[in-house]
């Protein structure tokens, strides 16, 4: 097999050359991150169970039109992904307190907002990825104000989605972060959701216990990331209920 030139590589994930013009392949890593990467392990199984998952989101959000850059997944850990040009953004939205909202406004972690919230934060590790304004990212150009109206609009709608599809399996979507890009087709463009949505990206609580089923496991050390993982993939009908043998990693629906 001819090696795949490696485009680039980030805390989670390893973006190869694809293999048609203007396509990528996104692979999955299994490290496990936290604070900016001054916290790191590597998760047997964690890759897998993100590449389903985000598959499995991505797959629905394509099929409603909420434009994507996911294509298909080639195996287990790998996806074909649409080549976009990034925006330098994280996008969180908040329905619920919980994290930094909690530390920064002294609110309790738990308590439901009046509105969902919507913020920014500037993607740059050597600054620890600093909150941002509108104003910051029209006047520094890192998107232009039209572009600012299709990213929130497609984070209130990939919300809503996110939302309805997580509480009909019992789970309450406390936050979450998605990325965008600019996807070029000839001499028209148009931004669309990119990277991925998974437990990594999102905080997801039992409705009725608030057990974490997200990264704040790791960030938290309260051990059972891989299990709560795996609980959020069954919920959502990708994981085998009688596949979980212990030791030999997760069993995936194909």
């Amino acid at each position: 097999m001819n090696r795949r030139r490696r485009i680039y590589e980030g805390k989670g994930k390893i973006l190869y050359e694809g293999p048609e013009p203007g396509t990528l392949i996104q692979h999955f890593k299994d490290d496990a991150t936290a604070f900016n990467n001054k916290k790191h392990e590597i998760i047997d199984g964690k890759g897998v169970l993100n590449n389903r998952i985000s598959e499995f989101i991505f797959n629905h959000l394509n099929g409603i039109g909420i434009p994507t850059h996911f294509l298909r997944r080639m195996n287990m850990r790998e996806q074909l992904i649409r080549e976009v040009e990034m925006i330098p953004l994280e996008v969180v939205v908040r329905n619920v307190a919980a994290g930094s909202l909690s530390k920064r406004l002294g609110i309790e972690e738990g308590t439901q907002l009046p509105r969902s919230i919507i913020e920014f934060y500037y993607k740059n590790d050597a600054l620890d990825d600093p909150m941002v304004s509108e104003e910051h990212i029209t006047a520094f150009g890192w998107c232009s104000p039209q572009e600012m109206d299709d990213i929130m609009a497609l984070a209130i709608r990939v919300n809503d989605f996110l939302s309805g599809l997580f509480l009909g399996v019992g789970i309450r979507l406390v936050d979450f972060k998605i990325e965008c890009g600019r996807l070029w087709e000839g001499d028209m463009m148009r931004i669309v959701v990119a990277d991925e949505i998974s437990p990594d990206s999102c905080r997801l609580w039992d409705i009725q216990s608030n057990e974490k089923m997200d990264k704040d496991r790791f960030r938290r050390d309260l051990g059972g990331m891989l299990e709560a993982y795996q609980e959020v993939a069954r919920r959502l009908g990708i994981l085998n209920d009688n596949d979980r043998a212990a030791g030999t990693g997760p069993v995936l629906v194909k």
